[in-house]
């Protein structure tokens, strides 16, 4: 059995916001941490059955980058739900969604 591992380093203020987030991951061509400026991990609890959710992001993170980060993770999420159910109906409504946010956030496509 192959196993990989992911490690976050987080860098906080004194006021616990992130200043610095690293990521690594051993099933990487990289063999250093990468830094970045957002992060969301949702991880499914099947004991409890609901959502245990990450979201950070550096205090220095552009809200222009914010919005795009966020209307790339909705389309992403649509690609893995369609890959994972096969729901092709409320997959194409919600990229109807993500076109109106673009839309409303003025992002460009």
């Amino acid at each position: 059995m192959k196993r990989a591992e992911i490690k976050l380093t987080i860098d906080l203020d004194d006021n616990n916001v992130p200043e610095n987030i690293m990521w690594e991951s051993t099933d990487s061509q990289n063999t250093e941490a990468l830094p970045v400026k957002s992060m969301m991990l949702a991880l499914w609890d099947q004991n409890y059955k609901n959502t245990l959710r990450i979201d950070l992001w550096t205090k220095d993170m552009p809200v222009d980058e914010m919005k795009r980060f966020f209307y790339e993770t909705l389309q992403t999420m649509g690609d893995t739900f369609l890959r994972a159910t096969g729901e092709k109906n409320i997959v194409e409504d919600l990229r109807d969604y993500c076109a109106h946010f673009a839309d409303k956030m003025e992002i460009t496509r």
